[in-house]
């Protein structure tokens, strides 16, 4: 039977929250979207009119189709060009879901989608449910057909995997404003003495082009590494322009609730670098550069006041 406008109704609402999950599964926008998309043509094929709990119903169905691309992605990842990250969310992004609790910010941080990378599919769909959405293991064994025993247990193991050691501080927006704007001034100043001072010892530096752009696949590490490559990126040159399109402007702004740079020319984002704020300093700097991962950002951005540039490049 052809679904009638109510029907039609309630999936729309579920859909902010179907996104919101799909997300934190896949790490991408562009594949959350299209999972999405197919449980809404699962819907349409079902009959609604048996189904008890349609929330429930479709987060079964959307874990599924995540859970299938997840497998197929890792052999995709395989033959990817240098280093695989994320695709990050700009502030004020839907997709980014709820934000009422630290744990539901910090399961959509750019850091822990990175580490979420560890998980195996059950470990990362009963972290995401579990953590973001509060589901109670009942409903996702249910989900998942496990056990709810299996389930206390995929999380608890989920949860060492992606914990690493370092309390990751809350940051608001004014705050990441700041932490970008010391971070650049340092950057820009011509000396990597304050910049190392602002990174922890530890701190990395990765990036990621996909091979549409110059990325490189092995991570800088130590704070002087890091500030030596983060002055000469921060450095203006005519090679960059030329790669990117134009002279960036770069703005503070906050990405998966996370301090980011934020590289525009003539509208487009370019380049949004995740800055991983520690207790002690700032420990990872994570660039997304790959074009096709920015076609969201640069959507979003169009639509943000983000007032005057901090710098031009």
């Amino acid at each position: 039977m052809p679904l009638t406008v109510d029907d039609v109704d309630r999936f729309e609402l579920s859909r902010p929250r179907l996104e919101a999950i799909a997300y934190r599964f896949l790490g991408s926008a562009d594949e959350a979207e299209d999972v999405v998309q197919e449980t809404f043509l699962r819907w349409q094929a079902a009959d609604v009119d048996r189904v008890e709990v349609p929330e429930a119903w479709l987060t079964k169905v959307l874990t599924n189709l995540c859970l299938n691309q997840l497998t197929s992605a890792r052999a995709r990842r395989e033959t990817y060009v240098g280093r695989w990250l994320p695709e990050p969310l700009l502030a004020g992004d839907p997709m980014l879901g709820p934000a009422g609790t630290a744990e539901q910010r910090e399961s959509v941080s750019y850091a822990v989608l990175t580490l979420m990378e560890r998980l195996s599919p059950n470990e990362r769909a009963v972290y995401v449910l579990r953590e973001a959405f509060d589901y109670p293991h009942r409903e996702i064994a249910e989900i998942l057909d496990i056990t709810e025993a299996a389930s206390q247990q995929i999380f608890h193991r989920a949860k060492k995997h992606v914990a690493y050691g370092k309390a990751r501080s809350e940051i608001d927006q004014a705050a990441a404003q700041r932490i970008v704007e010391e971070f650049l001034a340092a950057a820009t100043s011509g000396q990597t003495d304050e910049l190392v001072r602002l990174l922890t010892k530890d701190a990395i530096s990765i990036g990621d082009g996909g091979g549409k752009v110059p990325a490189r696949t092995k991570a800088f590490e130590g704070a002087v590494a890091v500030a030596k490559f983060v002055w000469a990126m921060f450095k203006p040159a005519e090679a960059k322009r030329a790669i990117v399109g134009g002279s960036p402007e770069i703005y503070a702004w906050a990405a998966n609730g996370e301090p980011a740079v934020v590289a525009v020319v003539e509208g487009r984002v370019v380049a949004i670098m995740c800055l991983e704020v520690t207790a002690e300093g700032i420990t990872a700097c994570r660039t997304q550069a790959n074009p096709d991962k920015l076609e969201r950002a640069t959507e979003q951005w169009a639509a943000a006041n983000h007032g005057e540039p901090l710098l031009m490049m």
